[in-house]
């Protein structure tokens, strides 16, 4: 019987752009009309939930605090996998704070039973969760981006906590700050990215796991639109407002995409990927140790 996506979104009750930690964020524009522009987030995030339960997904929902905005961005919390979760270590003061708060939600989580156990990071080593760490089900290894945000150190600590080969990416630009803004590897094996994010060397590894006629290159336009940073589910894929050439370049591989205006996040850096967490993923060795007892 197929599993039922489960995501992790946050309320945006408190959500605003207040400071800018990456160059999309855009204060000024939000503050131009606040009450305006706290409603089109309450509405875009709020379509976001229907669009993904109109495709049979369930969703938990984290209460957001009071002084931080950037806690709508649940991928950044943690890396799940198999139930385990590593918990994120922001490397900004401004995100710090939602450490806390995403430790006590994962352990609310697996009291409940919808993830086991909780790891965390060493002090000093920063890791920004499924934002840049990315599960590729197709080829059963985590593609983890690294550079901007989270440090090369990190990449040890996601192989000893889930035993899973790592594709190390470096990430070449602050404006593409976080894997998920750049790179998303689609069912059936097709992986969409924006070749200008990268380094030559993560390139190059891209290119030697993912075979030519997988690969789809979204164009400057298509990736500053926020639409690789995307939700995948089967061959349907949740994206923000799309250019008509990049919905062409899917739909010529059989994927279709339903689209949610989600300008007041972009405003901060981030869209559908980033506004959730996906808590069942599996990487299919628990589904053997399940079947053998």
């Amino acid at each position: 019987m197929p599993q039922t996506p489960l995501f992790l979104m946050t309320d945006p009750e408190h959500f605003d752009v207040s400071y800018q930690i990456n160059p999309w964020m855009k204060p000024d524009a939000w503050q131009a009309d606040p009450a305006a522009s706290h409603a089109a987030a309450k509405a875009a995030s709020a379509h976001l939930g229907r669009a993904l339960r109109a495709l049979g997904a369930r969703i938990e929902t984290v209460a957001g605090a009071a002084g931080l905005p950037d806690l709508v961005f649940p991928a950044n919390a943690a890396i799940v996998l198999d139930r385990r979760v590593l918990l994120a270590r922001f490397r900004h003061a401004e995100r710090q704070g939602e450490e806390a708060v995403f430790r006590t939600a994962f352990e609310a989580l697996r009291l409940r039973g919808l993830v086991g156990d909780v790891f965390e990071f060493p002090d000093g080593v920063f890791q920004e969760g499924a934002g840049d760490c990315i599960w590729d089900a197709d080829r059963s290894f985590f593609w983890a981006g690294h550079g901007p945000r989270s440090s090369r150190e990190s990449i040890a600590v996601i192989e000893q906590v889930f035993g899973q080969e790592v594709v190390m990416l470096e990430l070449a630009s602050e404006r593409f700050y976080h894997l998920d803004t750049c790179f998303c590897p689609l069912a059936g094996g097709h992986v969409l990215y924006y070749p200008a994010a990268f380094t030559p060397a993560a390139l190059a590894q891209i290119h030697a796991r993912v075979a030519p006629d997988k690969r789809i290159e979204a164009s400057d336009a298509e990736a500053e639109a926020f639409c690789v940073n995307a939700i995948n589910l089967d061959t349907r894929i949740v994206m923000a407002m799309a250019p008509a050439s990049l919905k062409a370049k899917l739909a010529q591989r059989g994927y279709s995409v339903a689209e949610v205006d989600l300008a007041p996040f972009i405003l901060s850096g981030g869209a559908s990927y980033c506004m959730t967490l996906r808590l069942d993923r599996d990487s299919g060795t628990a589904r053997a140790i399940r079947a053998a007892e």
